[in-house]
């Protein structure tokens, strides 16, 4: 197996509002690696969560309380991609991981939209492409925005090749989790 990280895990730092590591880039890819096993199947062949211990891990999800403020812009996640809205809470606050998964994907399910930041030659060629640190002791499922992005063909998006009973579904579950959270503005 031949492991990368995809140049859309970057934005995941300290300074962000998503979930990000304390190590180096080298340390992510080890524990990915050291952790292979724990692996399950993603919203779609090619895509694998891969889980590792949360140590070192802060997670940019925020738990929203009636009341708190919500702040809103309409951008780009990078670029050439079509902006979108997003929605963020008040707080800048991360919390210690509890729990985390790694999106890894196939690099030839990259090349499909060409967001592939190595060859896709090789069936054995893998891109670590997110960090989804949950603060609490399990998984979180795909937020909403992102399954509909990825689902209808969004710009930077990659095809669930869902069912439409396997979207509604999925798009159930996503909306009962993130109704009430948020990413830490």
């Amino acid at each position: 197996m031949n492991l990368y990280t995809n140049n859309f895990v970057y934005r995941q730092h300290v300074n962000s509002r998503f979930s990000h590591f304390n190590g180096t880039y080298e340390e992510l890819i080890e524990l990915v690696r050291e952790n292979w096993d724990t692996r399950i199947t993603g919203y779609r062949n090619g895509v694998w969560l891969v889980t590792v211990p949360p140590e070192g891990f802060f997670s940019g999800v925020v738990e929203l309380e009636e009341g708190w403020p919500l702040f809103g812009n309409f951008k780009a996640r990078q670029k050439d991609e079509d902006p979108s809205k997003v929605v963020v809470s008040g707080s800048r606050d991360k919390l210690p991981a509890g729990y985390v998964q790694i999106v890894v994907y196939s690099t030839n399910v990259l090349a499909e939209t060409n967001q592939n930041g190595v060859a896709n030659d090789s069936p054995d060629n893998w891109e670590i492409v997110s960090i989804n640190a949950s603060p609490t002791d399990g998984p979180l499922p795909i937020t909403p925005a992102a399954l509909m992005r990825n689902h209808f063909g969004g710009s930077g998006g990659t095809a669930t090749n869902m069912t439409a009973e396997e979207f509604v579904v999925a798009l159930e579950e996503a909306w009962e989790c993130w109704k009430s959270k948020a990413m830490c503005g």
